[in-house]
């Protein structure tokens, strides 16, 4: 049973406060990318993108670079060859993204065994460490959620428009295509920020669970938009004191509190359907 000396003390630890700050930036990025993504049907591409990061984290532990870069720069590159791929026609973009899936776990397995085997480094950014967030983490983290924060909040009503009609984007002018490349990139960016948070195999789930959880309660997109925040940042703070205090892995804790918001939000979405069309039939019979 936790005590006010005990959060006090914890809350007083620069670890944790890193571990906090940089958790909460992960969570309100991908929630609100993730409201873009499930209804664009794009879930996919943060699954690709976060695998290939993977193949970028072992090179640069393997070459003795600091695995967030290297990851910057495999998402990267994989975001670029999905829509060149996918603009010229030579494959969907589903099988563009498996393709580069692949790509990076081979990548990453290859190099993991080269060096002897899977060590507690990437076997942290493969299920994320939270807790481990050092001083340039928490830098690198929160530059790149300037950028992607900033393009969401600049570009809001085009993003809006290509979301709900594509073609009527295009012909307001909307440059859909670049525009696309764009939001794929700072998808990018948004999976190497999380990937010490929840890891590499679970930071999909932080981009689609909250959002899919907030869409069953909320009729407008702001609502569902906030919901997804909301929801996102309540898994990461309970799924860091989870880790904390019972030293369980902090990434795996985040994800099943997320789902058990969405199995929450599921239930309550049919109890209220149910007690409003149990009202309707009630007053059709009075």
């Amino acid at each position: 049973m936790l005590n006010f000396n005990d959060i006090t003390w914890m809350l007083s630890q620069g670890f944790f406060q890193r571990a906090l700050i940089g958790g909460v930036c992960a969570a309100v990025l991908c929630s609100v990318l993730g409201v873009f993504i499930v209804l664009r049907r794009q879930s996919l591409i943060g699954e690709g993108v976060a695998h290939l990061a993977f193949g970028g984290i072992a090179a640069g532990l393997f070459f003795s670079i600091y695995p967030l870069y290297m990851a910057l720069v495999f998402a990267l590159f994989g975001t670029i060859a999905i829509s060149l791929l996918q603009r010229r026609k030579i494959v969907y973009s589903e099988t563009a993204i498996g393709i580069l899936f692949s790509l990076g776990l081979a990548l990453g397995a290859v190099l993991a065994s080269m060096a002897g085997g899977f060590n507690v480094d990437l076997f942290g950014y493969l299920f994320g460490s939270i807790l481990t967030v050092s001083q340039d983490d928490l830098i690198f983290v929160l530059v790149l959620a300037s950028v992607v924060l900033g393009f969401a909040l600049v570009f809001y009503k085009e993003l809006l428009h290509m979301t709900f009609d594509e073609q009527g984007a295009r012909l307001a002018g909307v440059p859909v295509s670049y525009m696309d490349l764009v939001f794929n990139i700072v998808v990018a960016l948004t999976v190497v920020i999380s990937i010490k948070i929840v890891g590499s195999l679970l930071v999909s789930s932080l981009i689609i669970i909250p959002a899919a959880s907030s869409m069953q309660l909320s009729r407008s997109f702001k609502g569902t938009m906030v919901g997804g925040v909301v929801f996102s940042i309540v898994a990461v703070i309970d799924g860091l004191l989870i880790s904390f205090f019972y030293d369980v892995a902090a990434g795996g804790a985040i994800v099943l509190i997320s789902v058990v918001i969405f199995a929450l939000c599921v239930l309550l979405k049919r109890f209220f359907n149910r007690t409003i069309v149990k009202t309707e039939v009630e007053q059709c019979d009075d």
